[in-house]
């Protein structure tokens, strides 16, 4: 049970993902059993539980360890902690507040709040291949599922907001 939750804690990212994604199973599990399912319902559901969690809480996380464990933060990544690992805290404790606030927002509102932390995690990613192809980083925190998360997703949350403002266009017309 140790590994599990040292497993789920060292790969936030992908648990708030996972977490999201049971958050919006049971919120369609409930609304199936008063109503059809459309594809409009479920999107809604996914894209704003995917906001609570995978941008929200995976945020707020993110600001508590970089802020609070910063030196534990810096060993998992693979580097010398600094005074960046603080700034890196607070700017994820804003995409956190955002993301938790785009849970119950509509679609302009969760266009802005995914934005933001797309740039961050692309330039992230951009930044742990830098560090694997100079400095031979190949730590947990840099190369590991934090990596492939900062790269896919960004790109889930773009599909999402696309398919919520296509199917939400649709039903308008």
């Amino acid at each position: 049970m140790d590994e599990f939750i040292g497993l789920a804690l060292s790969n936030f990212s992908l648990t708030a993902l996972i977490l999201g994604l049971i958050g919006a199973g049971i919120s369609l599990a409930r609304i199936a059993r008063v109503q059809p399912l459309t594809q409009v319902i479920i999107i809604e559901k996914l894209f704003a539980y995917f906001m609570l969690f995978a941008v929200g809480i995976a945020y707020l996380y993110n600001f508590v360890i970089h802020v609070f464990f910063a030196e534990m933060a810096a060993h998992f990544i693979g580097w010398a902690n600094s005074p960046f690992q603080y700034e890196v805290g607070f700017a994820s404790l804003g995409f956190g507040i955002v993301g938790v606030l785009a849970f119950k927002q509509g679609l302009a509102f969760r266009a802005a709040a995914i934005t933001g932390p797309a740039f961050f995690t692309w330039g992230a990613a951009g930044g742990h291949v830098y560090q694997m192809v100079v400095n031979h980083n190949f730590a947990p925190g840099n190369a590991g599922v934090v990596f492939w998360t900062d790269i896919f997703l960004p790109i889930l949350a773009f599909v999402l907001l696309y398919l919520q403002y296509r199917l939400t266009k649709h039903s308008l017309s």
